[in-house]
């Protein structure tokens, strides 16, 4: 049978930095679409052209607590219709001959990479159950990402699963030891605290490539469909609740080529849902395309077979 990848897109975020001259905002890239949506469909439009089958919306920074503390002004609703709209703009301007799939981003509901501060499981599931249900009959699937500890995990997962939709689980890892957690917790744990709910695959994302290549070791175990989309930062330490990402550094030994040859690894792995995190662009996701091609790896739209 002819080997096939689900290819997701990369890292918006932090495209956006590079495209946007307005200062950083704790609400980053939902601060830009507010105020410059037009170059959040540019960059879903470039990610297409690039090759990617699977477009996720900016909504990884859209929950209540978020809009709550830092844009009290703005509704959940109306943030999630505008990352709907502009992201079928971009696909619209790229004017592909196939189509493409839409997920939505489940994120850590708080804060990234901090478990000090992620709410308990029972708020967590209130809060992820009312995400799906708002989204889930305008998005094709949905990505549970960046979970840096077992409840917040959990929660997700049993929200996807009860809303019946499609939906991936992707924990991120320390950049030191690929075994664990951001928040110390077991991997192995973790996602026997996932497997009762099916999630649809489990991932790594928003973790260094080095580590992703370990923590898919240990995932490959589980006996679900996995995959992984790292990041391009040299580290995430100095990321603390409420500051902005230009505190962070980009690596200068990632380009295209140089993750390439990581996401060959997790390929041969067994991977089958790839794609890029913060700092990994489109001209990395077309290089993985270029590759699929060569090789004869199909690439699809379909979260799951």
């Amino acid at each position: 049978m002819k080997k096939q990848i689900t290819l997701l897109d990369g890292g918006l975020g932090q495209e956006l930095i590079k495209r946007s001259s307005a200062p950083p905002h704790p609400l980053w890239s939902t601060k830009v679409m507010m105020d410059e949506p037009h170059l959040v469909s540019d960059i879903h439009r470039d990610f297409c052209l690039a090759g990617a089958k699977v477009i996720c919306l900016n909504t990884y920074a859209v929950s209540r607590h978020r809009l709550n503390t830092f844009a009290p002004e703005e509704s959940l609703e109306h943030m999630l219709e505008t990352a709907l709209q502009v992201a079928n703009t971009g696909i619209s301007d790229a004017a592909l001959s196939h189509k493409v799939s839409i997920v939505a981003s489940l994120p850590p509901l708080n804060a990234s990479y901090d478990h000090t501060v992620a709410p308990d499981f029972e708020s967590a599931y209130t809060q992820y159950r009312e995400l799906v249900s708002l989204q889930k009959a305008r998005v094709d699937a949905f990505l549970l990402e960046t979970m840096s500890n077992i409840a917040e995990a959990s929660a997700g997962a049993k929200a996807i699963r009860d809303e019946g939709v499609v939906g991936a689980v992707a924990f991120t890892v320390s950049d030191s030891d690929a075994t664990v957690l951001r928040s110390g917790e077991s991997l192995e744990e973790a996602i026997k605290a996932v497997m009762p709910f099916t999630p649809d695959a489990i991932l790594i994302n928003c973790s260094i490539p080095e580590m992703v290549t370990e923590a898919l070791k240990i995932v490959a175990k589980s006996g679900a469909r996995f995959g992984g989309y790292a990041n391009g930062f040299t580290s995430v330490e100095a990321l603390v609740p409420g500051s902005t990402v230009d505190r962070l550094s980009q690596r200068k030994d990632l380009g295209p080529e140089e993750y390439l040859e990581f996401v060959k690894t997790w390929i041969d792995l067994g991977a089958e849902v790839i794609g890029g995190c913060c700092e990994i662009g489109p001209s990395h996701i077309a290089a993985i395309t270029d590759y699929c091609d060569r090789e004869g790896i199909m690439t699809t739209k379909q979260l799951v077979p």
